[in-house]
């Protein structure tokens, strides 16, 4: 249904016809748009759109509807794909291609309810290294991003009969931080920031679990680092839960976000200014793809 009606809302800006949207298309690209609506077809603000490139699989425009539901891009030629996400709705995902000069309107797409995931069984879910990623995103010299990730951690999920009353708890290896560039990585350990051989880990537990809807939960929680704790919220979104993998274990998944903020761990940040090292910006983005294995009398141990 959506490919039918980008087949029909396709126009060229310089030309003038048939597009619902007549908007400026900055010289080399295209621009695609589109309305999100719920189910009862009123406006959807805040929905989150990512599109991606097919070819780089990057990044290449993220944001949020308007009040009105209505979102825009201008993209350079190419093919793409195109994630909308809200808030206890069903995600929507399409490919599609853009041309130079080329405005293309994907008119109203209605996000449906998302259907209630069956919670993950009552017990302990530890976490499974080789399937989980804990990474990061951060601003560089005001510039482009770094992207790094920790890659020694341990920890696990106690699901409560409840989940509301669940506990997650996780120790990450500072020193297992990296970024893809040594020298950097090293600056990273060092006291200027994590200062690993002072504060070797960081930690999180979790202390309240809150439904929000859907497959979604906020999970609220200390987070300690650099000898500092401060309260953190995770916007969590529950993957289900599936029979898989080594010896057919019982493994769930989960997928979280948050945002941090370097001046509330006191790290040396003002020293390094005043040095004139504007190296990271004022926030840190947290993801979150967890896999977790239930931990049962029978449950087999998977090779290292």
């Amino acid at each position: 249904m959506v490919l039918s009606l980008l087949r029909g809302r396709r126009s060229k800006a310089a030309s003038g016809g048939g597009a619902r949207f007549a908007l400026p298309v900055p010289p080399g690209a295209g621009t695609v748009t589109c309305e999100v609506v719920d189910p009862m077809g009123q406006p959807l603000g805040g929905a989150e759109i990512t599109v991606t490139s097919q070819k780089s699989a990057r990044t290449v425009a993220k944001g949020t509807t308007d009040l009105f539901g209505m979102f825009v891009a201008a993209l350079p030629p190419g093919e793409y794909r195109l994630l909308m996400t809200a808030e206890g709705m069903q995600p929507a995902s399409w490919a599609f291609d853009i041309a130079v000069g080329e405005t293309l309107s994907m008119g109203r797409v209605q996000l449906d309810v998302a259907q209630q995931l069956e919670p993950p069984a009552p017990g302990t879910w530890l976490f499974d290294p080789p399937h989980t990623a804990i990474r990061f995103i951060a601003k560089h010299v005001g510039m482009a991003n770094v992207h790094g990730r920790f890659t020694a951690f341990e920890g696990g999920i106690r699901i409560a009969p409840s989940v509301e009353d669940s506990q997650v708890e996780i120790r990450i290896d500072a020193s297992s931080i990296t970024t893809g560039n040594k020298t950097r990585d090293n600056h990273l350990r060092s006291a200027d920031f994590l200062d690993v051989e002072n504060y070797p880990y960081l930690h999180f537990v979790s202390r309240r679990f809150t439904y929000r809807g859907g497959n979604n939960w906020t999970v609220q929680g200390g987070l300690t680092m650099h000898g500092v704790s401060r309260s953190v919220s995770l916007d969590t979104q529950y993957l289900g839960a599936v029979n898989g993998g080594y010896g057919e274990e019982l493994r769930c998944a989960a997928r979280a976000t948050a945002e941090l903020h370097r001046e509330d761990y006191t790290l040396n940040w003002r020293n390094m200014l005043a040095r004139g090292i504007a190296i990271v910006g004022p926030t840190i983005q947290l993801e979150l793809d967890i896999q977790t294995m239930f931990q049962g009398p029978d449950t087999p141990t998977p090779p290292e």
